[in-house]
C-alpha cells in the first residue's frame, strides 16, 4: 500500500511541475533572448530594407511569441531574417524565450 501512495505522490508531483515546464525557464530566456534585443529591444528601430517599424515583443503574451517562432521556423510565416533566426530554435528554446519576454517590461 506505502508504494502506491509514493507512486501516487510521485505522479502528482510530476503533473503539477508539467505547467512550469511547458512555460519555459524565463532565466533561460533572457540569455536566449540576447539575439533577439539586437532588433526588438531598441526604441524606434525602423529595419532598413524593407522599411517597416520592429515591433517590440517584451510584454508579448508567451502563446503569440511560440506560436509565431513556430511559424517562422517552420518557413509557414514570411519574414527571411525571423526565419533564419528561429531555424535553429529548439521547442526549449522558444518556450524559454517566450517565457522571458512575456515577463519582460525592460523591452515593452
Amino acid at each position: 500500500m506505502m508504494k502506491f501512495v509514493r507512486v501516487g505522490a510521485i505522479a502528482a508531483a510530476l503533473t503539477l511541475s508539467l505547467p512550469a515546464f511547458a512555460e519555459g525557464n524565463v532565466e533561460a530566456g533572457r540569455i536566449k533572448a540576447n539575439t533577439c534585443m539586437g532588433c526588438h529591444g531598441i526604441p524606434q528601430y525602423d529595419n532598413a530594407y524593407p522599411r517597416y517599424r520592429v515591433p517590440k515583443i517584451g510584454g508579448q503574451h508567451r502563446d503569440y511569441i511560440v506560436a509565431a517562432l513556430k511559424e517562422y521556423r517552420s518557413g509557414n510565416r514570411p519574414h527571411k531574417t525571423m526565419q533564419a533566426q528561429a531555424a535553429s530554435l529548439s521547442d526549449q528554446d522558444i518556450e524559454d524565450i517566450a517565457s522571458y519576454l512575456e515577463h519582460s517590461a525592460a523591452h515593452k
